[in-house]
């Protein structure tokens, strides 16, 4: 039995799929052949019911297949598909994280602040105590808050401070440092940049395997990793690299999970520059206790905050939601939400990098210019991100001008 409805084809390009006016029309030479010819084709009859149908069900299940084929390439993959490929390499989509800041608490002596307790942020964002603590003798101690959102929620030194949920003999708090920045989900173009670089940690002694290695530490967010062969002090920026060491800027996970990684692919007799070393344990080449013990050192990249402003024209059909709109976009894109490169270590951000963000938000988002820096009004067009500096940027720091 033979049909004049055109089938999918797999070609040298890949899937390709019969437009649905081409089903349609095969369709209907099936009807005329099998009713002896002489139908009336018009839509409105019962058998232009039946035609249009099947062609709309024929047209489903050819879309499904190619979304199914397009989701097996890792370059167009998303969602529980590109999560599936990435356990052919033990990987899993890294879950949005919140913001943890250690914060100083004071009080009378031994008041004990419960795990849960809340305070607030000058931002507005609310904090909870990861754990139980009692206030010493001292009148203060250190504890760890975890922002109840996640995200990339920013937290400065000095902004903990308010009390949200009143504790008696719980005084004040405050964060004397810089918070460590929570993320949102590990978008697709972020999963499928690290399932690439999960494949050149199989190797050993080349700077991609470490790289890889660190990436696939929970927690890290980015990685940036640079030699020098030479014998002499190399300066990258505002990095000097020391003779004959290996350099490694890290944002995020624990110092002991990154030296860990870091060791198990470096190669021997290589030197390390950074400000953090840990000693790693080599308790797997077959050693009873005690096991040989080697200081690992790398470096802890530090946020750098970027901002944007974007002016768009003043045209009349400017929602009234704009700036949260715009800013959604923008910091989405920033992390590669829009399938474009994220922003990373050691890159280059381009203010034009965004504007097809803003443009994708809606017909009455006309751009006229668009500026990025390190300040909070930025009027440049592109920020070179130094090999020790992590970029990051919040909702806020998107300002929006009706020009």
């Amino acid at each position: 039995m033979t049909t004049n409805v055109p089938a999918p084809v797999f070609a040298t390009t890949g899937l390709s799929v019969p437009a649905e006016s081409e089903v349609k029309a095969g369709l209907w030479s099936d009807f005329q052949g099998a009713f002896g010819g002489n139908l009336n084709e018009s839509d409105a009859t019962p058998q232009g019911q039946l035609v249009a149908a099947l062609a709309a069900i024929i047209g489903a299940k050819n879309d499904q297949l190619l979304q199914y084929v397009n989701l097996i390439d890792p370059a167009f993959t998303s969602g529980r598909m590109q999560e599936g490929i990435g356990r052919i390499y033990y990987l899993e989509r890294l879950s949005a994280q919140a913001t943890v800041v250690e914060a100083t608490c004071t009080g009378a002596n031994g008041t004990v602040i419960p795990a849960g307790s809340l305070a607030q942020a000058a931002d507005g964002t609310i904090y909870q105590n990861l754990s139980s603590i009692t206030i010493p003798s001292t009148g203060s101690v250190t504890a760890s808050f975890q922002a109840i959102t996640t995200g990339p929620i920013e937290c400065p030194a000095g902004t903990l401070t308010t009390i949200y949920r009143v504790v008696p003999g719980w005084d004040a708090i405050t964060n004397d440092a810089d918070g460590t920045v929570g993320r949102d989900v590990e978008t697709p173009a972020e999963f499928e940049a690290r399932r690439a670089a999960s494949v050149a940690g199989n190797a050993a002694g080349i700077l991609p395997a470490i790289r890889g290695a660190v990436l696939a530490v929970d927690g890290v967010i980015d990685a940036h990793v640079r030699e020098n062969d030479t014998g002499a002090t190399v300066a990258i920026g505002s990095v000097d690299i020391d003779p004959n060491s290996l350099y490694v800027a890290v944002y995020g996970g624990s110092d002991a999970d990154v030296a860990a990684a870091i060791w198990s692919k470096k190669p021997p007799g290589c030197a390390y520059t950074g400000d953090t070393t840990v000693t790693v344990s080599d308790s797997a080449s077959g050693y009873s206790l005690p096991y040989p013990e080697y200081d690992v050192t790398f470096q802890r990249a530090t946020a750098l905050p970027i901002y944007i402003k974007v002016t768009i024209a003043d045209n009349g059909l400017v929602p009234a939601d704009a700036e949260e709109t715009i800013r959604e976009a923008v910091v989405a894109a920033f992390s590669g939400g829009d399938g474009g490169p994220a922003a990373r270590i050691g890159g280059t951000l381009y203010a034009l990098r965004f504007a097809g963000a803003v443009a994708s938000v809606g017909s009455w988002s006309q751009l006229v210019s668009i500026t990025i820096g390190t300040s909070a009004s930025p009027t440049g067009s592109e920020v070179a991100v130094g090999i020790d500096k992590m970029p990051t940027i919040t909702a806020a720091n998107v300002s929006l001008v009706l020009a």
